[in-house]
């Protein structure tokens, strides 16, 4: 403050006539002073009103706040000897929380005496306060961190280029290796929403894509909207019959779903309760409560946005490709991702870890968010990989001081498959490719391609007469048209005015061209769609059939797409919401490319390359997570699950996961909030239920 004074012109620590250095310091220290007893007493006060606000806002408010609160910190020096414009009270109040978030940061990495000791006290002041004084838990507990997005792929040439020195110390870079790595096939739909609910709570059935329409509701269900998450969460735990993998003492930060945890941060099935005590955003409380903590990630995250801005400009000034849109909102959403969400995740798991929980599960988005826009591999990328081995560095050492063991698992819940995007390669979106070929309108550029003029042709081929110049532009009269939804490289196309799932015979029908139309397209793969008189059935270039109902001779189109691809599309034939026609984009075995039906050049949701091959990473003390597999692999989420399931139950006995009728579905999706938090070393703020 003292050095402030004397550089910023517009703040003052001194009387208009003049005072000593010594009352000058006086002053000093009575405004810090004051600033410091404030932001303890009022700033948790003024975050808990903000809840309201979106939390991009909450971190651009925080400066403005912590401005205000060092004005009012100012009044209360007698006699007027504190004084600073609105402007420099802004800056001042951002150095001072800056310099000692870099020194509790410092203290947060660094594994010194000092600190070591400040960790052993707060774990053992935790350890007596258990209610019941009994010592605390003997049997070692799990903190399970998922890297969404990171494929095993991703996850080993990382290592390899050392930039998760972290992961590969475990693996044995410097002598024995302490954890294990497996890969493990997703199901069809490989992205988070599937693999998540199969994996936290044991079933992700009736989970076709990212998106799909159901018709019986006449509702579109979207994996990370809170009601369509809410909704998947409980028809998983009806289906199981328990609680989810978390419900022994268990937490859930920053995942899509629970998991049966009754200490929920940031999770998004619980987003949609109402109340002050239940809001979504009260995860960010506990972080943010410690005005050091929301400087520091509000100036890490401008400095996220900036960088983006930079990279997408370099990509764009060497016009590298495949590229897509990186403006708008993208900046900010890739800096929440990046800063945002990792902070406080981070710091909940910490503060899980020196409360002595048996079992958490975080998720960290940083990477998949990154992939997504920049592509799988390259510099971007790099960087997200190297701060998320120093995230799991620091819970490495947290661990060392906790109040029972931990055994950290990292795992991954897909992988992503680079390529540029469908319109991108053929002028044309995949709805504009299905309704050409049901003959409806479709945009005057989409009409101009290739594309759309192959799809017309096949139009007046099916129909056996010519169409009139025009006369697609007619809309039918009685019939909905399709509803086309994309998820990744999978598309789903329905018919909502027809209740049933339509079968190939009606779809031929209806629509001749449509069906012929996909299937012959060069950006698709296969088709699947379900035959009246023999069951599952996949389509592919050139009049190729497969039938899934019995065990095909040969692969067809599924061919490509590698070991287990028609057991995975057959079981997705089964579930009661699959559209009518599942549509995944064409795969190049040679360089692993897929096209995106979406604006992605890292994608993943359907088959094809390494989307489907995500990781686990487990401790060697572990179980051999294959062991009984299905043929030497890892297959599937619901796989997974049972797997971190016995680890569980090996240290906490085989109630885990407690039965649906001990864990009422109610319970798992809400659970009683707990504001209590406190602060570890280095600031950050740590949340028992929020």
């Amino acid at each position: 403050m003292l050095v402030l004074a004397g550089i910023l012109p517009d703040f003052k620590l001194q009387s208009d006539d003049g005072d000593s250095s010594t009352r000058i310091a006086i002053t000093a220290a009575l405004g810090a002073g004051a600033f410091g007893l404030l932001s303890v007493l009022v700033w948790p006060l003024l975050v808990r009103a903000l809840l309201l606000v979106p939390a991009l806002v909450l971190g651009v408010l925080a400066f403005f706040l912590n401005g205000s609160l060092l004005l009012l910190a100012l009044s209360l020096i007698p006699e007027g000897r504190g004084e600073a414009g609105a402007e420099t009270a802004v800056v001042v109040a951002a150095v001072m929380s800056a310099v000692a978030s870099a020194t509790g940061g410092a203290l947060a990495v660094r594994d010194d005496d000092a600190y070591r000791r400040r960790l052993y006290r707060l774990a053992d002041r935790r350890r007596r306060r258990r209610p019941d004084g009994t010592p605390g838990p003997t049997s070692p507990g799990t903190v399970f961190i998922q890297l969404d997005g990171v494929g095993h792929d991703v996850l080993t040439s990382a290592v390899g280029k050392g930039l998760m020195p972290t992961v590969g110390r475990w693996l044995g870079g410097a002598g024995t290796a302490t954890h294990r790595l497996t890969p493990w096939r997703t199901d069809w739909s490989s992205q988070t929403g599937a693999s998540q609910l199969g994996i936290l709570h044991g079933s992700n059935h009736d989970v076709p894509a990212f998106r799909w329409y159901e018709k019986d509701t006449g509702e579109v269900m979207v994996s990370n909207r809170p009601a369509s998450a809410v909704e998947l969460q409980r028809r998983a735990v009806e289906r199981t019959g328990d609680g989810g993998l978390l419900t022994v003492d268990g937490a859930s930060r920053g995942n899509l779903f629970s998991g049966g945890a009754e200490q929920l941060a940031l999770v998004l099935s619980v987003a949609a309760r109402r109340g002050k005590e239940n809001r979504s955003r009260a995860g960010y409380f506990a972080y943010f409560s410690d005005p050091a903590n929301a400087v520091r990630t509000a100036l890490s995250f401008v400095a996220e946005v900036f960088r983006e801005i930079g990279e997408s400009t370099a990509a764009r000034v060497k016009r590298r490709r495949p590229r897509v849109g990186r403006g708008g909102l993208y900046p900010f959403i890739r800096a929440f991702a990046t800063v945002v969400e990792r902070d406080v995740v981070v710091a909940a798991v910490i503060g899980d870890m020196l409360a002595g929980r048996s079992a958490v599960y975080a998720d960290l988005v940083a990477y998949d968010e990154v992939a997504h826009h920049s592509g799988p591999a390259g510099k971007d990328v790099d960087k997200v990989l190297r701060r998320l081995d120093r995230s799991l560095a620091l819970l490495d050492q947290v661990a060392e001081h906790a109040p029972r063991a931990y055994r950290i698992v990292v795992l991954s819940d897909h992988g992503q498959s680079p390529g540029e995007t469908f319109r991108t390669r053929y002028g044309l979106t995949l709805g504009d490719l299905v309704r050409a070929g049901c003959g409806l309108p479709v945009p005057r550029k989409a009409r101009r391609t290739h594309s759309g003029a192959e799809a017309r042709a096949a139009v007046r081929a099916a129909l056996r007469r010519p169409v009139e110049e025009g006369a697609e532009q007619r809309r039918p009269v009685r019939r909905a048209e399709p509803i086309v939804l994309a998820s990744g490289n999978l598309g789903l196309v329905s018919f909502p005015d027809v209740r049933h799932r339509m079968t190939r015979e009606e779809i031929d029908l209806r629509h001749p061209a449509l069906l012929p139309t996909l299937a012959n397209h060069p950006g698709v793969g296969f088709l699947l769609v379900r035959s009246a008189e023999r069951g599952a059935l996949v389509l592919g270039a050139r009049g190729a059939e497969v039938y899934l109902d019995e065990e095909p001779a040969d692969l067809g189109p599924l061919a490509d797409f590698g070991p287990g691809a028609a057991e995975t599309v057959r079981r997705t034939d089964g579930f009661p919401h699959t559209a009518d026609i599942m549509v995944n984009s064409w795969y190049d075995p040679d360089d692993g490319e897929v096209l995106a039906f979406e604006e992605q050049i890292g994608s993943h949701g359907g088959l094809g390359g390494a989307q489907s091959r995500p990781f686990l990473l487990s401790p060697v003390v572990l179980g051999d997570p294959v062991a009984d597999g299905d043929g030497g692999e890892l297959v599937g989420a619901e796989r997974v699950h049972h797997v971190l399931r016995g680890w569980l139950e090996e240290d906490l006995g085989p109630e885990v996961p407690l039965p649906v009728d001990s864990v009422t579905v109610n319970d798992s999706l809400s659970g009683a909030p707990d504001s209590t938090a406190f602060t570890v070393p280095g600031g950050a703020v740590q949340d028992k239920t929020l």
